[in-house]
Formats: C-alpha cells, structure tokens, sequence
C-alpha cells in the first residue's frame, strides 16, 4: 500500500516534489519558485512533482499544472517497474494538470521548455495577432 502525506501548506505553493521514503511516497519539497524544482531531481532519485505554470499569450493568462515523473539514471530496472503502478496511485491524488512529462534529462524541466510543452498540448495560441519570428 502506497501512503501519501499531502501537507495543507501545498493549497497555497505552486510546486510539490514527492518522493520515495521506503515503500511510501511523501512530500520532500514545496515552494513558490519554479527554479527551485532542479535541484530536487539526481540521478538516485525516484520523484514526482506536481506544478503550477502561468501560461497563455498577451490576451489569456492561466494557469497550467504539470505532472512530472523523474527516474534517475542510477535506478533499478524493478525501482523503475514500480514506478509505473505507483504513478496510478499518484493521479489519484493529483488529478487536475494539463501535461504529463516523464524523464530522467534535467534540461528537458527548464521552465522555457516546459511551457513549450503547454503551448503544444493546449491548442489555438492566437496572441495578439502580430506576426512572430
């Protein structure tokens, strides 16, 4: 059985790292900036984060979240077989994003990238009708 401690602070934090704690899953790290979410991932690691990105163009600012599975490169191919049952587990926790990104590259969470990956997955992106280049 998979247990989640979810702390109520995360309500107000646009960012949560989860990670492994025996056979449980917890939180490791909330925070309120983005650029403190790399440091949490290594190549031992086994982590999800769950974050909030503002996005859209000059006429619709939103918010986005993102699920992301982190396995580092130093892990077990069972460690890593567990991941993908554990991460049902998770979406039942964290069920409200608009992405799912898994990966064990750190240059592909750089926040430029990953709302790349937002604009990509949320369709029409009209702007303010000026031609970009």
């Amino acid at each position: 059985m998979i247990c989640f401690c979810v702390p109520f602070p995360f309500l107000c934090d646009p960012r949560m790292v989860m990670k492994y704690n025996g056979n449980n899953i917890q939180v490791d790290a909330v925070g309120t900036e983005y650029a403190d979410l790399q440091p949490n991932f290594t190549d031992d690691d086994r982590a999800f984060a769950y974050v909030r990105v503002q996005t859209g163009d000059e006429l619709s600012i939103r918010a986005k979240f993102v699920l992301i599975s982190w396995i580092g490169n130093n892990i077990s191919t069972i460690k890593r077989a567990k991941m993908s049952t554990d991460k049902g587990f998770v979406k039942d926790v964290v069920r409200n994003f608009a992405i799912e990104m898994q990966t064990n590259e750190i240059h592909e969470l750089d926040e430029d990238n990953v709302k790349t990956e937002l604009r990509k997955a949320g369709g029409a992106d009209y702007g303010d009708g000026s031609a970009k280049e």
